[in-house]
């Protein structure tokens, strides 16, 4: 297989945006039931809000453009293609890093964090502080699709991670990752500590183990109450997406309505104000443009079948709380599992902390590495 590296650029065929206008004209929404709120779902007027905006007033093509004035290539690794942006800093010694997303992220998630952690220098840091970042899609997310086999889970993921980073030159670097990115991220500092540097995470999963729950304190248990809780309330789309989500992609390949839907829904209940509507817009976009909603909703079967404990990192690990995400770690359980070196917790911010609180999130990832480097 090639290993050549693709140069790669955004860009949508008008037909492709006129059809998603037309469709969304033509939404045909649900009559809901008088007094219910939230707790069942998206409101249909806040969704028929975000959808008119969408269809009049958004502007994919100022957005593309966004995305297109950062290089992006694509390559083939394990007969995938990898679709990923690739920023490297003015600062020549700066420290290679790969920032990952999850589901229903995408590349989308790092835009307004690229400028600070490339150029340090002109957003108050120090040339110390420069990473040369390497940002792709997950396999089946946007352009890294269509998928060309099952069987992508996360550790085959991470080694294909680690694939791309050598092919960029890259010996040394380090890994930060949200959602499924925090596993992709973690498992690649597991299989790949001689060249995996550091892994830091906004979002860890910490599971009841053993005697470890005997010591732990109020708040610790009521994070405990958090997990049970996504399980159950909360955990709808993920029970849906890791049995049967192909029969829901139907739904969401055909309707943009629905597609915006089964997204804006977790980035209400996921952060603490939401985030910026056009940013939201550019990463549903991303999705229906693209025809991602099967693939992308892939790993979580692959998850769900391949599913057992973490088995120990000795990378390095760095650990961001975020007050509103919707599962918040315990530290004494993930010392468990991870060699824990950083932990901060944060009393602003949710799930997408790089979108939520770009300079929180900028901040922690240069403290982290700053430790790894003096």
């Amino acid at each position: 297989m090639s290993e050549k590296i693709r140069d790669f650029r955004i860009d949508i065929p008008q037909a492709g945006l006129d059809d998603l206008r037309e469709r969304l004209s033509r939404t045909r929404l649900p009559v809901q039931t008088p007094g219910a709120g939230p707790e069942r779902g998206v409101p249909v007027g806040d969704l028929r809000e975000l959808a008119e905006h969408w269809a009049t007033t958004y502007d994919w093509r100022a957005h593309e453009a966004e995305l297109n004035a950062h290089p992006q290539h694509v390559t083939t690794i394990d007969g995938q293609d990898i679709h990923f942006l690739h920023v490297r800093s003015p600062e020549p010694d700066a420290t290679p890093l790969i920032l990952t997303h999850g589901w229903p992220g995408s590349v989308v998630e790092f835009l307004d964090v690229i400028g600070p952690l490339t150029d340090p220098k002109a957003h108050g840091g120090e040339s110390a502080d420069a990473f040369h970042l390497v940002i792709p899609s997950l396999p089946g997310f946007g352009f890294s699709a269509p998928l060309t086999s099952a069987g992508w889970t996360l550790n085959r993921i991470a080694r294909a991670w680690a694939a791309l980073m050598a092919r960029l030159g890259y010996d040394r670097y380090g890994a930060q990752g949200g959602d499924w990115g925090s596993g992709v991220s973690r498992e690649l500092g597991r299989i790949d500590p001689e060249h995996v540097i550091g892994v830091h995470v906004n979002y860890l999963m910490t599971f009841p183990h053993g005697e470890a729950v005997d010591g732990l304190g109020e708040e610790d248990r009521a994070r405990l109450d958090g997990l049970e809780r996504y399980t159950g309330e909360l955990g709808g789309y993920l029970a849906i997406q890791s049995t049967r989500p192909r029969t829901l992609a139907f739904g969401l390949a055909d309707s943009p309505a629905g597609q915006l839907a089964w997204i804006a829904e977790k980035f209400a209940e996921w952060t603490e104000d939401g985030v910026d509507r056009d940013r939201l817009l550019t990463n549903v976009s991303l999705y229906w443009l693209t025809n991602t909603a099967d693939s992308a909703a892939q790993i979580y079967w692959e998850f769900a079948h391949a599913w057992s404990m973490p088995e120990r990192s000795p990378t390095p690990t760095g650990v961001a709380v975020f007050a509103h995400d919707y599962v918040k770690p315990v530290r004494a359980l993930a010392e468990l599992t991870d060699t824990i070196v950083h932990w901060s917790e944060f009393g602003h911010g949710g799930h997408f902390a790089a979108m939520e609180q770009p300079e929180a999130f900028t901040g922690d990832v240069r403290a982290f590495f700053g430790k790894l480097r003096d």
